[in-house]
């Protein structure tokens, strides 16, 4: 492309390229791969595709991944995929969330110290499916007794991406849970001072993230009642969101998290019992082995 075409409208053309040829714009230059690798270029890229990554076993229990095209053709458009190596190097326990394309995983791996046992580190790993690209970040070691959940999503002022850590320590229970922050941006994790969540809050492993905001399943311990926990990619703010009576309380003392199940439908967040969410996960995943 021209020198003599302004930077921004370079960028504005890029936008409009479809995906295989983005890959090939990252040799070009640094600039072109350093834009193209941005945060703010893949929020705002125009021919980027919300992806639904879906983990399961095929008939002879080998794992399989599958992403589905969310949109008018869903769930026809599906695509197969060998995972980077990165994404396959930890021992994979969730798949965290995803947003703005990106999905998020997080695992643990496990280095052999010869007589002096092993070492283990947790990592997260951001996979951007368009482009080939993931990162992975180390997530800091906790000491014993300590319960940590993780989310991630993307900031929708700075386009920067964020990963949340919530951590307690069962021995302190009348201190709130602890939160650091981890941006793409900084590569650091720091810690946040805002409104933080009590000690009576449990986090379950359902949330989902609209525009910029990060919707978390969670119980009420001291009379076992379900409710939404926010947390503002923007400000870090968390804030409640309570459930009607009828839902609310729906808990189960076995099963901790069983009965409901967060999802969206567009941009509108909404609730499933899980018994409707495993008959639309059963949906899918027969249009999967077909």
């Amino acid at each position: 492309m021209s020198d003599n075409i302004p930077f921004e409208i370079q960028v504005e053309i890029i936008k409009r390229f479809p995906v295989k040829s983005l890959i090939q714009f990252r040799s070009v230059s640094k600039t072109w791969k350093h834009l193209i690798d941005s945060s703010d270029f893949i929020a705002h890229y125009s021919g980027q595709q919300q992806h639904l990554l879906i983990r399961y076993d095929d008939v002879v229990c080998e794992e399989k991944y599958v992403s589905l095209i969310d949109d008018d053709t869903f769930p026809q458009h599906k695509l197969s995929h060998t995972l980077p190596q990165l994404v396959n190097m930890p021992k994979l326990s969730s798949i965290i969330g995803s947003s703005h394309g990106l999905l998020c995983f997080y695992g643990v791996i496990r280095e052999n110290c010869g007589g002096y046992g092993s070492v283990q580190t947790s990592l997260v790993v951001v996979w951007n499916i368009s482009i080939r690209k993931v990162v992975g970040v180390v997530v800091p070691k906790d000491g014993d007794g300590t319960f940590t959940s993780l989310g991630f999503g993307v900031c929708r002022e700075t386009s920067d991406v964020k990963i949340l850590k919530i951590t307690h320590t069962e021995s302190m229970s009348d201190v709130p849970w602890q939160v650091d922050v981890f941006t793409l941006k900084t590569r650091v994790w720091r810690s946040s001072y805002g409104n933080l969540p009590r000690k009576s809050i449990n986090f379950s492993v359902s949330k989902v993230v609209i525009d910029g905001v990060l919707y978390w399943l969670a119980i009420e311990s001291s009379d076992n009642r379900y409710l939404i926990i926010s947390f503002d990619m923007t400000s870090e703010e968390f804030r409640e969101v309570s459930l009607p009576d009828n839902i609310a309380y729906g808990y189960s003392d076995i099963n901790p998290g069983s009965d409901l199940f967060l999802s969206k439908l567009s941009e509108s967040l909404i609730v499933l019992e899980c018994i409707k969410a495993f008959e639309a996960y059963m949906q899918v995943y027969k249009s999967l082995i077909a």
